[in-house]
């Protein structure tokens, strides 16, 4: 991703075809697998120490000053203090130091702490795993923002994705299996407490030992000066984090995520006793059934994404976040009353498929929508201070899942039904979606692009190494249709502002569509001057702050399928950049196919005459040539290398 990165953490030498065909295959690489392994261990040892914890102070202990009743919520909240405490503090500590060190500082800690632990299970004190399970939380605090920091230095943009998926799916596969593991050993008649102490150990012995692999990644801000105190410094990282406003927004919208997990997960048992009337067994495969869920759809992210950060899956996410949650009230509302029963008898209901087809899909929907948040955070975050956003995420969800469990308990208290509670966190998320999407309208641009280019066109993206991943740089394509920029915003994982005929803003739909996109509108000199003028500084602008512009040479959509003669404005930008002291290259690209489409100028009524007169699904492409020196462009030669593009079909 970045200069400063080492040969050993940068693959974008090559592409990323040739890298791996596809996330799994990163585990065979070890810039990526002993990372994989390392965190998979310690989510997993996470939730195996807290689950058995919580069952034996739940069924085995009798600890007058702690309830069974209270046991889950006490080391809840214990767990998620030190994040409130210590995220600030965590996040300075991996920006500052090499990250690979602070990983196995972390995984020496874990250690410590599960020798702690098992003398605690050993003898049985609930004291002493209080202390651990706060230790652990504090391990979880440190190792959260290197966690995250670290992909975007050892993946490129177009990995960033499906490391991200891999991730997020191997989280959630060591917190089931975590669970699982720990209600299982802890039951063992007469030798439960001391293998689970021993299990404990094991996995932080090997966690610790895949550590050892992990190749360097530097420090990327190595002067930094810590400060210790951590209210001022969550409230500065905080700060920090609300000067990028896409980059603050997502996390609120992850942490949005984590509120709204945290309403299922913690209701979880409840639901299924009260209302499926189901046993232990059947609570556990709710949590089997949502961590799936959440895999499948992590790892959707790259195939939907053509391998890109694709910011368009998140209001897909979302939108099938709140689909089945209000389904799952409406299947599971009128179940009618029954024994408390057995899984194979859970299983035999047909009504009790439509609940668990519910839960899968809203999970799914759920990784959709928190991947490509996550990606697009590590990708737009300023490299020196990335892990420090990270920490106000971090602190920004544990907020979250606090403010769900209290939500979640004065809706219990005030004698709502849990089936309530799941309608109200659908209905809350789609209002809060839609309000993020207001706030931050690229996710939405990026949604309609991603419908166009896969559901009206089938949109193939040839030469997409070749679009910048940071840096300014103008876009020339080809002007074939009234869609042209929307298919461009497809094929880059970056923001791009378009130059473009203002009557174009008059299109209904279109023209909204592109004002929320920040589209520049130009007019020529003679019609309005003002016009034309604001344009050029605008584009000016775009490139001083380093961002994506493009710009249809053509000066306006062909009406006869053929590429038309180059304008002079291409040259004024360039002009005007270099002036600012800003040697943008610029990139030819053509989009092929496009003539003849619903979108196109061919029918003699206009654009968007015959919807159906290339039928759906119509093949259509962008190629991408290899960028040009700012110094060496003239628009003739341009056009002809965009001929050259268009030729290649």
């Amino acid at each position: 991703m970045s200069a400063q990165h080492p040969v050993t953490l940068s693959p974008t030498a090559q592409p990323a075809e040739a890298a791996h065909p596809n996330q799994f295959a990163l585990l065979r690489q070890r810039r990526f697998a002993p990372f994989f392994w390392t965190q998979f261990a310690g989510a997993a040892n996470d939730n195996l120490f807290k689950f058995a914890f919580t069952v034996m102070v739940t069924y085995q202990l009798s600890v007058s000053w702690m309830p069974p009743a209270l046991a889950g919520l006490v080391i809840g909240a214990l767990f998620i203090l030190p994040f409130l405490l210590f995220s600030a503090t965590a996040g300075q500590l991996t920006d500052k130091y090499e990250k690979t060190r602070i990983i196995r500082f972390v995984k020496n800690l874990e250690i410590a702490i599960m020798l702690v632990a098992g003398a605690g299970f050993v003898a049985g004190s609930a004291a002493i795993l209080l202390g651990c399970v706060f230790l652990m939380g504090l391990h979880s605090t440190l190792f959260g923002p290197v966690k995250f920091a670290y992909l975007p230095q050892a993946l490129n943009e177009r990995e960033l994705t499906g490391g991200n998926g891999m991730v997020e799916m191997g989280t959630f596969v060591a917190i089931l299996l975590g669970n699982v593991a720990g209600g299982l050993l802890v039951a063992l008649p007469a030798i439960g407490h001391t293998t689970v102490a021993v299990a404990c150990l094991a996995l932080a012995l090997l966690g610790r030992l895949v550590a050892q692999f992990i190749p360097p990644a530097p420090a990327t801000d190595p002067g930094l000066t810590v400060n210790w105190n951590p209210v001022s410094e969550t409230w500065r990282n905080l700060k920090l984090a609300h000067g990028n406003t896409v980059v603050f927004r997502s996390l609120l919208g992850i942490s949005w995520m984590w509120f709204f997990g945290a309403v299922f997960l913690s209701q979880f048992p409840s639901f299924a006793k009260d209302v499926l009337h189901g046993n232990e067994q059947v609570a556990s495969l709710l949590l089997v059934v949502f961590s799936v869920g959440i895999g499948i759809g992590s790892l959707l992210c790259e195939v939907l994404s053509r391998r890109h950060v694709e910011i368009g899956l998140v209001p897909l996410g979302a939108i099938g976040m709140s689909v089945f949650s209000i389904d799952l009230y409406f299947a599971s509302r009128s179940l009618p009353p029954a024994e408390i029963m057995g899984l194979a008898a859970f299983l035999e209901h047909g009504a009790h498929w439509r609940v668990m087809l519910d839960l899968a899909l809203l999970s799914l929907f759920a990784g959709l929508y928190s991947v490509p948040m996550y990606a697009l955070i590590q990708m737009r975050a300023q490299p020196t201070h990335r892990a420090r956003i990270i920490a106000a995420n971090n602190i920004l969800n544990a907020l979250f899942m606090i403010a769900s469990s209290l939500i979640a308990g004065a809706l219990l208290g005030a004698g709502f039904t849990v089936p309530q509670i799941f309608l109200f966190t659908g209905l809350a998320n789609a209002v809060v979606a839609f309000y993020i999407f207001l706030l931050v309208p690229e996710y939405l641009l990026r949604f309609v692009a991603w419908v166009l280019s896969r559901f009206v066109y089938r949109f193939k993206v040839q030469g997409d190494e070749y679009l910048p991943a940071q840096g300014s740089a103008v876009l020339a394509c080809n002007h074939v249709s009234f869609v042209d920029a929307v298919l461009l915003m497809a094929a880059s994982p970056r923001p791009i502002y378009f130059v473009m005929d203002h009557r174009i803003f008059r299109i209904p739909v279109l023209g909204w569509l592109f004002k929320l996109a920040k589209a520049i509108p130009v007019a020529p000199y003679k019609e309005d001057p003002q016009t034309y003028e604001a344009a050029f500084e605008r584009a000016a602008q775009v490139l001083r702050e380093g961002d994506l512009l493009a710009i249809f040479p053509e000066g306006g959509i062909t009406r006869d399928g053929r590429l038309q003669e180059f304008k002079g404005g291409i040259m004024k930008i360039i002009e005007r950049a270099r002036a600012d002291g800003v040697d943008a290259p610029v990139v030819p690209m053509a989009l092929t196919n496009l003539w003849g489409s619903f979108f196109s100028r061919i029918e003699q009524g206009g654009a968007m005459v015959r919807p159906l007169r290339r039928g759906m699904w119509s093949r259509v492409g962008l190629n991408v040539g290899a960028p040009i020196a700012a110094a060496q462009v003239q628009p003739e030669p341009l056009r002809e290398r965009v001929a050259g593009l268009l030729a290649l079909g």
